[in-house]
């Protein structure tokens, strides 16, 4: 059996049609992912598939290479992608995130240069924020640059990079006055083929996420043109920041609540087949109450990300609201998957089994897109 939530007012026919299709592909990809986990990443192929099939940047409008749809289709795609367990591919953060970014706040002949690429996949994005020795204290960022003739110099590295590796266009987060705080922060665009001073550092082994590539990246004398500052004014970078976080952590939530429902689902499947003393783990009392509260905790996640895209949707989603929703359905779901692997006893103890890698990759949901401690503490400021 498959568990059911309520049906969200957002989740058109289209979307819907976007969903079924989306899961289709991806779980199609399944019989590749073990070697992907291998690989430390998924293939450039499956990008260029999923640009093929229109599922990168769908809700970025058609005169700029995208599918002209809205964050509804995002969230589709979220759904069915985390519902197939494919966790390693980096398109809520590509389409989700840094095209958005583009779109909110470039000038039009940035939109023009960089957004049909990343619908096709001849791009693929990446947002570089976090720094060795900074996490969520983003106004204290030590990456800078430095105008020199019509170019900025870049020096800094970033770390935790989620689409490091294949990354061919970077939204950096820099100091383009580091005299100053929140106000000397900028986001500088990085085309990264044939620069020189840009280096790769080693994909970094994760507890979770395995077929995710998540990358250190080192900035040395990166030479790139002023016209790549994102928009037309410096300082502005943090700005746009706190103005793209809530749709971030949004994607945080509903990627959860993806693989809730996934965890639920495959958990109900193994009590009803497996037998101890006798019969069906499903037919002792504490089985079926355990399933009855996780289901209760998804049908409670559920709702309220459904309502939150439709916050999204009329442009309402509020920094508070986002922030308690990614704190609250994080930790549910790290809860809910944790219950469901003690149901699978040893067995969901091994990675050979689903609900084991589920377990492994939700731990950093608390943690990215701002911790979760860091969310509580936005969301009191406006209590």
């Amino acid at each position: 059996m498959s568990i059911e939530k309520f049906t969200p007012n957002w989740m058109t026919e289209e979307h819907q049609m976007v969903y079924d299709s989306a899961l289709k592909m991806f779980q199609s990809w399944e019989p590749k992912d073990e070697q992907w986990r291998k690989n430390g990443m998924i293939d450039r192929a499956a990008w260029e598939e999923a640009g093929e099939m229109g599922f990168l940047c769908a809700a970025i409008p058609s005169e700029y290479g995208g599918g002209g749809g809205d964050f509804g289709h995002e969230a589709a795609l979220i759904y069915a992608q985390t519902e197939a367990n494919q966790s390693g591919f980096g398109g809520m953060v590509h389409s989700g995130i840094v095209a958005p970014y583009i779109l909110d706040h470039g000038t039009e002949e940035q939109k023009q240069a960089w957004l049909p690429k990343m619908a096709t996949g001849e791009y693929i994005g990446a947002i570089a924020m976090t720094e060795p020795g900074t996490g969520s204290d983003l106004q204290n960022i030590k990456t800078y640059a430095v105008k020199d003739g019509d170019d900025y110099i870049i020096n800094g590295s970033k770390t935790f990079i989620t689409n490091g590796q294949h990354a061919n266009l970077i939204l950096l987060a820099c100091k383009t006055d580091r005299e100053k705080g929140a106000q000397g922060v900028s986001l500088i665009i990085v085309e990264t083929d044939n620069v020189e001073g840009f280096e790769r550092g080693r994909n970094l082994d994760k507890i979770g996420l395995t077929s995710q590539d998540t990358s250190e990246l080192f900035f040395s004398n990166v030479r790139v043109p002023q016209t790549n500052l994102l928009g037309t004014v410096e300082g502005m970078g943090f700005i746009q920041m706190m103005q793209e976080l809530p749709r971030e952590r949004l994607i945080i939530a509903l990627s959860g609540v993806g693989s809730m429902k996934l965890a639920i689902n495959l958990t109900l499947d193994y009590v009803k087949g497996r037998e101890a003393f006798g019969k069906p783990i499903w037919k002792f009392q504490n089985t079926r109450f355990k399933m009855a509260e996780c289901y209760a905790d998804y049908l409670a996640a559920s709702t309220m990300c459904d309502v939150a895209v439709d916050a999204m949707l009329d442009g309402k989603l509020s920094v508070p609201h986002a922030s308690l929703i990614k704190y609250w359905v994080t930790e549910k779901q790290c809860e809910v998957i944790d219950e469901c692997v003690q149901l699978f006893g040893g067995y969901g103890y091994m990675t050979e089994y689903p609900i084991a890698r589920l377990y492994a990759d939700a731990r950093v949901q608390k943690i990215y897109g701002g911790t979760n401690e860091i969310m509580k503490e936005l969301a009191s400021r406006f209590m």
